[in-house]
């Protein structure tokens, strides 16, 4: 459209200019010869062919880097106005989350050992329909539980599941549940409690009456979520998060991502109506989502993101597609827009300034004091080598770099290195006796260069952090040099 709009006031002036030059030559006294080739030479060097390849050459480069690089513009319409986005609102599950929910703890009462918890789970749940259930049955299956046959299942609404196996009777379910069942959850109830405001949902396990203990689930985030939304965020955009989930799930995702704003308990069918809200307000907006409930706001926004993963009616509804489901891929759309925008107007000014200091020369300005005139078929070498100069400088895209990519891996990478460097790890010895064994043992480990450790003579074991990179077989030496016996070590 910009093309169309320089174009369209370009070509009638140039027109009139060119008449006007031969009817001023002719006034002027001049062979019609010599008026008609300056005339015709306004017209062949202003001929607007480098406007006409300025934007669609760096429309049709940009469109295949972003296939390259995994983003398919539906439409070239897209690639422009995603420039000009100030408002980027992420759908929360299967755009920032993985969208399913997995076992992320597994925590035993007392005296129950974990093998035990995980196998009644999977045992009660395998009957099960719910979201839940499977991603227990998944975590139970990947760890080799054999589950047993349940037998009277029932499936309690908003509450859990009953039955019986072994012998026994077994529930698992919500705290609820749990309460109106007799069975006493004692300080699982405050570790639920806490498992909740961090997003996660705890579910109870209960055999004859007793507790054995508790699974925490969750959809967990993508591993670049986080990134991409700081590197939204470091364009100047503004990042809003819509979700179904009520508030204090919401809000623990929304702090583990780093948005600062989060729309929380909001009904599928609502959406589209956030979208036309901060349109009202005249924000210019990108919608990014996977599910068919995220279609009518894909629709409606400037516009539409849709995650590769998703729903075939969101993929439909949407401007343009991440084929690598990756939100980095988001801000990478974005910038790369700009880039061609940039070029774009790169390719408008030079031929526009080009056509500005050819035209007078053309028209035959230079006759009169220095008897120059433009030759038309040396014009027309020149008008050919603008437009090879504007083709040039669009192939220039090619080579974009997705700098949103590059640094949020470069930061991630960081971050893992630095979880790694303060991993913690508990070597376990046997032949201590005394505190005098555990203090030789903490000096021993401590003499260790980026280690620090304390000894327990109860548990007969040392507890280190590592802040840079120890290997197991020089924690083992020292303890060995200083006279005990390593029987294991194990990453916290």
């Amino acid at each position: 459209r910009l093309a169309d709009r320089v174009s369209g006031v370009f070509v009638p002036i140039v027109i009139l200019l060119a008449v006007i030059t031969l009817i001023v030559w002719l006034a002027a006294g001049y062979p019609f010869s010599f008026a008609l080739a300056s005339a015709i030479a306004v017209l062949v060097i202003s001929c607007p062919c480098a406007l006409g390849l300025a934007t669609p050459t760096a429309i049709m480069v940009g469109t295949g880097v972003g296939a390259e690089n995994g983003i398919l513009m539906r439409s070239a319409e897209s690639l422009e106005i995603a420039h000009s986005v100030d408002t980027v609102i992420l759908d929360k599950t299967g755009t920032v989350t993985e969208g399913r929910p997995q076992v992320t703890d597994v925590v035993p009462a007392e005296g129950i050992e974990p093998e035990t918890l995980l196998k009644v789970a999977a045992s009660l749940e395998r009957p099960s329909e719910h979201p839940l259930a499977k991603a227990i049955i998944e975590y139970a299956d990947a760890e080799g539980m054999q589950p047993q046959i349940v037998s009277s299942f029932e499936a309690v609404a908003g509450q859990g599941v009953r039955g019986k196996a072994g012998g026994q009777s077994l529930l698992g379910g919500n705290a609820k549940m749990m309460w109106e069942n007799g069975v006493d959850l004692g300080d699982f109830a405050g570790m639920g409690e806490a498992a909740a405001n961090a997003g996660k949902t705890p579910l109870y396990f209960a055999a004859d009456g007793k507790l054995l203990g508790m699974l925490c689930l969750a959809d967990v985030v993508k591993p670049t979520s986080a990134a991409a939304i700081k590197a939204l965020q470091k364009m100047g955009l503004q990042v809003v998060m819509l979700t179904g989930d009520n508030k204090r799930t919401a809000e623990a995702i929304r702090a583990q991502v780093g948005v600062k704003d989060a729309i929380a308990e909001v009904l599928p069918q609502d959406k589209a109506s956030v979208v036309a809200r901060f349109q009202k307000e005249g924000h210019k907006v990108a919608m990014v989502g996977d599910g068919i409930n995220d279609a009518p706001a894909l629709a409606l926004a400037d516009v539409g993101i849709a995650i590769g993963a998703g729903t075939d009616i969101a993929i439909e509804s949407a401007d343009i597609v991440l084929m690598k489901s990756d939100l980095l891929d988001c801000a990478t759309a974005i910038q790369l827009s700009k880039a061609v925008i940039r070029n774009i107007k790169e390719n408008l000014f030079w031929a526009f300034f080009y056509n500005v200091c050819c035209i007078p020369l053309a028209a035959g300005v230079f006759w009169l004091p220095f008897h120059i005139q433009l030759n038309p078929m040396v014009a027309a070498a020149a008008m050919s080598l603008s437009s090879l100069f504007v083709v040039a400088n669009a192939l220039r895209l090619k080579r974009f770099r997705p700098a949103a990519r590059r640094m949020a891996l470069k930061e991630i990478k960081s971050q893992q290195q630095k979880e790694y460097l303060m991993m913690k790890k508990t070597i376990l010895i046997d032949g201590m006796s005394c505190g005098h064994c555990t203090a030789r043992v903490a000096q021993a480990l401590n003499a260790l260069d980026g280690v620090s450790a304390t000894v327990s003579l109860e548990d007969k074991a040392a507890y280190v952090t590592l802040s840079k990179e120890v290997p197991d077989e020089a924690l083992a030496a020292a303890v060995t040099d200083a006279g005990y016996t390593v029987t294991g070590i194990r990453a916290e």
